[in-house]
């Protein structure tokens, strides 16, 4: 049986809930015995049980010998390729949007898509729509980091809140040399993961393909 990592961001709303559980419980038992303790004690595992699953970390390595490929930041699911104009840092530039949705379900850390330099980070506050819906990439509250690749190409990736996530953590920082395999930040909860190519690049998903994050090839940039 494989050991389940869980991730820092998680480790602490754990141990919360493990002692409010614990002490509902507890008190429960005082009240109530029999068949209601036994029901009461199997749904506050599987409560449990769901956040410890939300809060896993499988351990993902990848080997890539070519620098303009894109690697996905995040499971989820495809939900937009389109040509879009980016106004948050490029201005209105037009530039080519992926965007990944991650369910409650998804792994929820986010990791480097390429490696290169952290020019800018810049969080912006909004809405917590739907993150499946298109509009909630320019009103929802969202985090952008912008990366300047090896090859000289600049990439955005922008972590957006969902209608239940409302925190996004970014560990992005101004100046940092960044790394695939290495976590971009974590998205508690339902979320939305976007990324701006430039219009030249390659696209090798379809909407509705399925990403594995640190695995799933999204993309070739023409450096």
């Amino acid at each position: 049986m494989k050991h389940i990592r869980i991730h820092k961001e998680g480790r602490i709303i754990l141990l919360i809930l493990l002692f409010v559980l614990f002490a509902f419980n507890l008190l429960f038992s005082i009240r109530y015995s029999g068949k209601n303790f036994v029901i009461n004690t199997v749904i506050s595992g599987a409560i449990f049980a769901f956040f410890m699953y939300f809060f896993r970390n499988p351990s993902r390595i990848i080997e890539i010998d070519d620098d303009s490929l894109v690697v996905a930041p995040a499971d989820g699911t495809i939900v937009a390729i389109e040509p879009t104009e980016e106004h948050d840092i490029f201005g209105g530039e037009k530039r080519l949007q992926v965007s990944i949705f991650m369910s409650v379900f998804n792994v929820h850390a986010n990791w480097y898509p390429i490696c290169g330099k952290v020019l800018k980070t810049q969080h912006h506050l909004g809405s917590h729509k739907g993150a499946y819906f298109p509009k909630s990439s320019t009103e929802n509250e969202r985090t952008s980091v912008l990366i300047l690749t090896r090859g000289g190409t600049q990439v955005l990736v922008r972590q957006i809140a969902g209608a239940i996530a409302r925190r996004i953590v970014t560990y992005a920082k101004e100046g940092k040399e960044c790394r695939i395999n290495e976590h971009l930040g974590f998205i508690k909860f339902g979320s939305r993961v976007d990324m701006f190519f430039p219009l030249d690049t390659e696209v090798y998903v379809k909407i509705g393909e399925k990403t594995v994050g640190n695995e799933t090839i999204i993309a070739r940039l023409n450096e």
